[in-house]
């Protein structure tokens, strides 16, 4: 014999429903990742191909700005691949939460490895950061003069791959807060 269960017609409702949102949470994980991905890759591949020579009086004697000049600038390069790697690697573990939205397990180490990733992005993005406004307006305590009136298509160059970075700092930031919804949506 069967037993008969009632189910109120509320409870149902809300049990497909918390797995919907949670699949949609899964789905934003993974579009952000996604973007984060181009972020870090983008601020790495602009920072690792900035470069400017300028010729002084003639052509025998120039003079070079090249991002593994300073080392501020190779750590910011170094930094963004690792994370760039680090999120291709967990694209997998986004796809499964999309089709197992109950996942725990997996979404707490998602968030303790996004918030190491994050922290290293922005100790990263911001010495870079710093040394990009030293060129941009020196120091004239130190008298440390602005560089960027002379290579200013280095300077561009630089200053811009910073905007992928801190873009995907703010996408760590919104992922970690997404897992942290999901995890207690569950």
């Amino acid at each position: 014999m069967m037993k008969a269960v009632s189910i109120e017609s509320g409870e149902a409702s809300k049990a497909i429903g918390h797995h919907g949102v949670n699949r949609g949470l899964s789905v934003f994980d993974l579009i952000l990742r996604i973007v984060a991905i181009v972020g870090t890759l983008a601020g790495a591949v602009a920072m690792g191909t900035a470069e400017q020579t300028l010729p002084f009086v003639t052509q025998l004697v120039q003079f070079s700005a090249q991002y593994d000049d300073f080392d501020t600038f190779k750590l910011f390069v170094i930094v963004n691949a690792i994370i760039c790697a680090y999120l291709a690697l967990s694209l997998p573990f986004s796809i499964y939460h999309i089709m197992r939205s109950r996942a725990g397990k997996s979404r707490i180490l998602l968030i303790f490895l996004d918030a190491i990733m994050l922290v290293l992005l922005t100790s990263g993005a911001s010495a870079a950061a710093a040394i990009v406004y030293l060129a941009h307006n020196g120091n004239s305590s130190a008298n440390w003069f602005s560089i960027c009136q002379q290579y200013t298509d280095f300077c561009q160059r630089s200053a811009g791959s910073l905007i992928g970075s801190f873009g995907a700092m703010a996408s760590l930031v919104l992922l970690i807060i997404l897992s942290a919804v999901a995890i207690s949506r569950r």
